[in-house]
């Protein structure tokens, strides 16, 4: 039975769970509670090598899992050989003026002049919106004239707004772990400047993110890679464990916020998709029951992908200029694992903290469907999943 109840609860037991467990550890709100945007209040604690070698380890092998599935029982899907023909699909008409905007915006947002100074103040969003243009026309030219913008312009449109409001969401859980990240130069903009833009910046992050995951589904080798793997299928009680499980680990999240501060992430896996499983609806994890692990692995790499930009862009718009001109700039206060920064606030092993953010783009995606009733797919292809 498709009841949106259990969707409803669990989403509203998400968001107060780290709620009143930070309040049981600080006998009131956390520190830094309800500045927007999130400031640094607290020092992190300092580094822990132990900590930090046990990242490692499943860095690598979450590394090795994506480089070498076959070590892990996925296999080859035997196709027929495709004669190889030239694409003579034309970029579409909104690529090369987007590409010309992302590429200004990068100047601005980067340039250590002071006279653009006052342009520097309003460059994310731009650069976010052309690039993910430059993305739509990347898949429009790969995939013979189709791409989400061409087809689907009302879903690009849903998923702007879903992404604020998801994006809004986690600001707000951001406050149980102590500003996990935080925006030190929010002070350009007045209150409600800062309200209005971070708000409109926030529409970027789910379109961005499948965009990349269309681009990558456009590789056949890579859309091939990971659809033949091992079978996974939950009985309802486990369905259910994964879920009760889910919910403590927001609640302890409120609890240990030092140590726990990834559950702010990872919580909403289990939680989310458990509830749409038992729900009987569609999940990212549904296709896996067949060995088809694609849209698993594919938003994840996504999400990884666009890290980069969202970090290398982030960190140059500070890196360059001896006065601050970028509201939208966050840094991190990361406890026990913050070491090796490659010009990127981000830490090397906080990257792969972003494979799991892409699959919880994918499922905050769902839920909003199918709470609001609207269409989710964002199949571009044919005969092809999601």
């Amino acid at each position: 039975m498709k009841d949106k109840k259990l969707l409803i609860i669990t989403l509203i037991l998400y968001l107060i769970l780290p709620a009143i467990a930070s309040y049981i550890r600080w006998d009131g709100f956390p520190p830094g509670y309800g500045l927007f945007p999130a400031q640094q209040v607290i020092e992190p604690k300092p580094f822990n090598s132990t900590l930090f070698t046990l990242a490692i380890i499943l860095v690598s092998a979450i590394t090795i899992l994506f480089l070498f599935p076959s070590w892990f029982g996925f296999k080859k899907i035997k196709r027929e050989k495709k004669k190889i023909k030239n694409n003579k699909t034309k970029y579409p008409v909104w690529f090369l003026p987007s590409l010309i905007i992302c590429l200004l915006s990068w100047f601005f947002a980067w340039a250590p002049i002071e006279m653009f100074e006052i342009i520097a103040k309003f460059t994310f969003v731009p650069l976010w919106w052309s690039f993910i243009f430059v993305l739509d026309g990347l898949v429009y030219k790969r995939n013979n004239g189709v791409s989400l913008i061409s087809s689907k312009p009302n879903t690009v449109v849903t998923l702007s707004v879903v992404s604020t409001f998801a994006w809004f969401m986690f600001e707000y859980l951001n406050f149980f772990v102590l500003e996990n990240w935080y925006y030190p130069h929010a002070y350009l903009l007045s209150n409600f400047g800062n309200i209005v833009w971070q708000l409109v910046s926030y529409s970027t992050v789910l379109p961005a993110i499948f965009e990349w995951y269309l681009l990558l589904m456009t590789f056949d080798k890579l859309r091939f890679r990971y659809a033949n793997g091992f079978k996974l299928k939950f009985s309802k009680n486990l369905q259910i464990l994964i879920l009760i499980s889910g919910l403590a680990l927001a609640f302890f999240m409120g609890i240990f916020p030092f140590l726990l501060y990834p559950a702010l992430w990872l919580s909403l896996i289990p939680i989310t998709a458990a509830a749409m499983s038992l729900s009987n609806r569609w999940t990212i994890f549904t296709p896996i029951v067949k060995g088809n692990w694609t849209s698993v692995f594919l938003i994840a790499m996504a999400a990884f992908f666009n890290a980069f930009f969202w970090e290398f862009w982030n960190h140059g718009s500070e890196a360059f200029r001896s006065v601050p001109a970028n509201p939208n700039y966050w840094k991190y206060a990361i406890s026990y694992l913050d070491k090796v920064h490659l010009f990127s606030e981000m830490p090397l092993v906080g990257y792969f903290g972003y494979l799991f953010f892409g699959m919880v783009c994918w499922l905050q995606w769902l839920l909003a469907s199918y709470i609001f009733g609207f269409d989710p797919s964002i199949n571009i292809f044919k005969s092809k999943d999601n």
